[in-house]
């Protein structure tokens, strides 16, 4: 079985270990462990159900995707995510990074490289588009990390 060539940045264990695990499944049951994560996107807490202007659409999925960063008081990223169960692609792809980057410092995720989502063995089995859109998810957590992590000024 191939692997994915090492990056040059050292993966997090959690994603490195999400990785392994569709690497090492055939083309066609690598779906199915998609359409496992799709059922495992965890609950938005309760304090954020009520807020939906603190998440931002994630424009590159066809699907209407949200997500939300915070840096909690330990320092640690967690990632929310909202992702329609009838899209249960792109709803894998958002619960992988959930699971992946929740816990991480923001160097951490920072550092994972852009390219991450094409290094899930899934680029035959789903759509340039899809694998675009968790691209895009990806990005996009970077940046609120960078908005957060910026240092704020006064006028």
């Amino acid at each position: 079985m191939t692997t994915a060539a090492p990056s040059s940045t050292e993966l997090p264990e959690q994603l490195a270990e999400i990785r392994d695990d569709f690497l090492a499944l055939e083309q066609r049951d690598r779906l199915q462990l998609l359409l496992e994560f799709s059922n495992e996107l965890p609950e938005l807490p309760e304090r954020y159900q009520d807020h939906p202007d603190l998440f931002e659409r994630v424009e590159e999925c066809q699907s209407p995707v949200f997500l939300f960063v915070e840096i909690d008081e330990s320092g640690a990223v967690q990632l929310y995510a909202t992702a329609p169960r009838e899209s249960p692609t792109t709803r894998g792809f958002a619960s992988i990074l959930a699971q992946g980057l929740s816990g991480l410092s923001p160097e951490q995720v920072l550092a994972v490289p852009d390219d991450y989502p094409q290094t899930l063995g899934l680029t035959q089995a789903v759509s340039p588009l899809r694998i675009r859109g968790m691209t895009g998810m990806l990005g996009r957590t970077k940046r609120q990390i960078r908005i957060r992590l910026a240092p704020t000024t006064t006028a």
